[in-house]
């Protein structure tokens, strides 16, 4: 048996773990399609063709000696390249990171995955620093959209949407600290989950905002998403954030019915400046599941401001020694944001963390009546690469600023998040189901629902 494109990791799991595909044929065909399509996807800055190899070779050995080697049996996947990658310098999307010694160490969710069977092929391409929505990165050229290649991959996870979503490995690993996993998603048309904030560790991967950052699985079905999330479940002391939480498996819950479940549409703010097509996918989505609720979220336009006044100070905080000595090897729009968040006033900070808390107890209260809001995740499918600004309502409005403007106010509380993609034509877009912190299997259960009945799909892409 020979591992195809449309294989999910659960099917490829389920072969090789019965025998009828070995692991390393596996990665073979995994390291196939990125030689063949990774020239106009560049979703990848480095592939890790003998350690997968070799991985591979070892967990076919333990199989023959009857040995279980985990639920994600010989599944290849990739990072983006800010996890540590033993023997690889973390790049973190950036040129002055690759002046680092290589990495002693792979990060907590790569030695997670990997001790459940999966294989590591390589690492993503991304935004300079995670600081960015596009998939544009000015050293190592953009990650392109599979769906057209002249289109966006949205960032900063750009390459592991692209990855995924040209079919190149079945799941990959991203960031999320405003809307990086879920932006990919939606302009790739895949699923991406960004969990609660501290449910999955973050040891050993480069940083962009502490207070706002999480790690979280693309992939093209929902049983994938939820068998790579319980798989990297767990507490990790080296993460003082994921310290508290033990194992919740979600997989076994994904396939329970959703009619019992109080379903909102999120109103106001996230009903404003969205595209035609983002209106028809959350329209789809809530009619499907008999959703007609509105809830206004209050002051989120504020809770955008605050996280954007958290990230760029928090980010420059991080990065002012490497501004100090090599500010010329920045990308210059993240160098220029970087040094404005140097200079914002400490009031200003201490205002954001205040109401930080007041729009956390506001929502917890909302969450007490509903059980799942639905919300677009872009405003619009992938823009072009390069493009500068859209027009919406006849107002011009710039890109890279507004591509965010949906999530942004979820991670700044850090709820968990899955972004399910509706298969418009001629391009997919991203809805996101939002639910209260620590009810990820709830998110994955409507995530599922909406598989089920067709309405959220990932589309294989033409031609490739």
């Amino acid at each position: 048996m020979t591992s195809k494109p449309e294989m999910t990791a659960t099917e490829i799991a389920k072969a090789v773990a019965g025998g009828k595909m070995s692991a390393l044929d596996a990665t073979e065909a995994a390291l196939t399609r990125i030689k063949q399509h990774d020239g106009i996807l560049n979703s990848f800055t480095d592939v890790t063709a003998d350690r997968a190899r070799a991985k591979a070779r070892a967990i076919d050995a333990d199989i023959a000696a009857g040995k279980d080697v985990g639920p994600l049996a010989g599944v290849p996947f990739a990072v983006k390249n800010l996890f540590d990658v033993a023997g690889l310098p973390t790049r973190a999307g950036s040129k002055i990171n690759r002046d680092r010694a290589p990495a002693a160490r792979d990060a907590t969710l790569i030695e997670r995955m990997e001790a459940a069977g999966a294989v590591l092929v390589g690492a993503l391409n991304m935004g300079e620093y995670a600081y960015d929505f596009t998939g544009e990165n000015v050293h190592d050229g953009p990650s392109r959209n599979p769906h057209d290649t002249t289109r966006m991959t949205g960032g900063s996870s750009g390459g592991s949407g692209s990855a995924v979503g040209g079919a190149l490995v079945p799941i990959a690993l991203g960031s999320d600290t405003n809307g990086s996993i879920r932006v990919p998603s939606s302009f790739c048309g895949i699923f991406g989950l960004k969990p609660t904030y501290g449910r999955l560790s973050r040891a050993r991967s480069f940083p962009f905002v502490a207070s706002l950052d999480h790690l979280g699985p693309f992939a093209r079905s929902v049983a994938d998403l939820a068998l790579a999330y319980d798989a990297m479940q767990g507490p990790d002391a080296e993460d003082s954030a994921c310290t508290t939480r033990g194992l919740e498996p979600t997989l076994p819950l994904i396939a329970n019915p959703v009619s019992d479940l109080r379903i909102a549409i999120a109103g106001g703010y996230f009903q404003k400046n969205v595209f035609p097509e983002a209106v028809e996918a959350v329209s789809r989505v809530a009619k499907a599941l008999g959703a007609t609720k509105v809830v206004d979220i209050p002051e989120a336009a504020r809770a955008r401001a605050a996280a954007y006044v958290i990230s760029t100070t928090e980010g420059a905080s991080l990065h002012l020694d490497r501004l100090r000595r090599r500010a010329n090897d920045f990308d210059p729009a993240v160098r220029d944001r970087l040094i404005a968040g140097a200079m914002v006033p400490a009031a200003l900070v201490d205002r954001a963390q205040k109401f930080r808390r007041w729009y956390r107890a506001e929502l917890a209260e909302i969450f007490k009546s509903v059980d799942v809001l639905l919300a677009p995740a872009t405003p619009c499918t992938a823009p072009k690469l390069g493009q500068v600004n859209f027009n919406l309502d006849g107002v011009e409005l710039p890109v890279r600023a507004n591509i965010g403007i949906h999530t942004q106010p979820i991670s700044f509380i850090g709820l968990p998040v899955v972004a399910v993609p509706v298969p418009l034509e001629p391009l997919p877009i991203g809805v996101q189901i939002i639910a209260a912190p620590w009810r990820e299997d709830i998110a994955l259960r409507v995530a599922h629902a909406l598989e089920k009945m067709g309405v959220a799909a990932a589309p294989l892409p033409r031609g490739l």
